[in-house]
């Protein structure tokens, strides 16, 4: 593990321009709870649909990163900026990161384990420098699929840019409160929620598969991120495109997934086959 990629807690001290962008947004979204509007929520929930659910869970997620179906290359590179909307960084940049997660997950080299502190893997890693989102070319080992093409290249360079354009266009169109909502937010509220699935879901949850990490199957979490709380499930079959492998855990990813494939769009689509799903169950 090369050390401009992947840094150890605490070792090179804060990262202020990433610690800048947080609290302003962080600020920006305890104003937002003084300009409610009913359509500035209205557009807050659809962006979050749109950005964490679309770009993160299906796309950068369950695309990008794992290949669990294949898409028409303009829907790919279209989950792909919806991901960008995210401020958690480029394609590269974020397909690398949990590529090494998985590849190291809750060992020496995992970039964001709670065995290095609940707090470290829930944001720390972010905020003191763990890794630098814009090593597009040290970060490109980990994804050489997404790295060869021009695109995804210059998405991950530019991965704000989506961000700044949209937050200018509501501001223009629809005044600071939609800004407020549908920006910082919308953002704020993702970020953590993603975040939980580096922590919560490696601390809280049952653990139906013995995987070699601390993975769990955390349903709170699972409700907010569409489907990716179902975290324990995942690293047992990290390629399957369903994580809620049984009939009561809710997965709208893999249902909207499913409804692609219906209709002839998503291809090539892997499902773990799990003949008990609760067999080998084990507590929390």
């Amino acid at each position: 593990m090369t050390t401009d990629v992947i840094r150890m807690p605490y070792d090179r001290g804060l990262n202020w321009p990433t610690a800048t962008t947080f609290a302003l947004f962080h600020l920006g979204a305890v104003a937002a709870l003084f300009t409610f509007s009913w359509t500035s929520f209205a557009a807050a929930v659809f962006l979050y649909w749109m950005a964490t659910g679309l770009g993160i869970s299906m796309g950068y997620h369950r695309l990008h990163t794992h290949r669990s179906y294949r898409v028409p290359v303009f829907l790919e590179r279209f989950f792909a900026v919806c991901g960008a909307l995210t401020l958690e960084g480029g394609p590269i940049s974020w397909v690398a990161i949990h590529r090494i997660h998985h590849q190291k997950s809750d060992q020496p080299g995992d970039p964001h384990t709670p065995r290095d502190g609940a707090w470290w893997a829930h944001m720390g890693w972010i905020l003191f420098g763990e890794t630098n989102h814009n090593n597009t070319r040290g970060l490109a080992k980990y994804a050489p699929d997404l790295a060869k093409h021009r695109f995804y290249v210059w998405l991950n360079n530019y991965h704000w840019a989506p961000t700044v354009v949209l937050g200018l266009l509501l501001l223009a169109f629809g005044g600071l409160s939609l800004m407020l909502w549908a920006v910082c937010l919308r953002v704020v509220f993702g970020l953590h929620a993603t975040w939980l699935i580096n922590s919560a879901t490696h601390m809280w949850g049952a653990r139906r598969f013995a995987t070699r990490d601390d993975s769990r199957n955390n349903w709170w979490v699972a409700l907010i991120t569409f489907g990716e709380g179902w975290h324990n499930n995942h690293h047992a079959h990290p390629t399957s495109a369903r994580h809620g492998l049984a009939w009561y855990e809710f997965d709208p990813s893999w249902i909207q997934i499913r409804l692609l494939s219906l209709l002839g769009i998503a291809k090539s689509v892997r499902v773990a086959r799990v003949t008990d799903p609760t067999a080998g169950r084990q507590a929390a």
